[in-house]
């Protein structure tokens, strides 16, 4: 299936995340001019294993948290080097959330 094929709202996220694969993350980072590479699969990883586990994206704060295991204090300053235009606009979008709604869009 490629991405042409997925149902997404008119801000490019996925309408049913359950479609999400890593080919997909991969068109949608394309798409957002994201060259992945495993800092950013790490993130990614960790949000599909939340997702999966409480049917709603981590919040940012998450996010950090599991990143910060491995790469201490900076995690914060790292997940907005990986996702420079904010975690929902793109981390979000690549894992295959649904947009947030309630969250701003940093």
């Amino acid at each position: 299936m490629t991405i042409d094929m997925l149902e997404r709202d008119a801000e490019g996220y996925l309408i049913e995340p359950g479609d999400w694969n890593e080919d997909v993350a991969r068109a949608l980072a394309e798409e957002e001019n994201i060259q992945l590479n495993d800092d950013h699969w790490d993130a990614i990883r960790f949000m599909r294993e939340y997702y999966d586990e409480h049917q709603v994206a981590a919040d940012a704060r998450f996010v950090i948290k599991h990143l910060a295991e491995r790469m201490g204090r900076d995690a914060q300053k790292k997940l907005f080097e990986l996702f420079p235009y904010g975690y929902v606009k793109q981390a979000c979008k690549i894992a295959g959330m649904r947009r947030p709604r309630a969250w701003s869009t940093g």
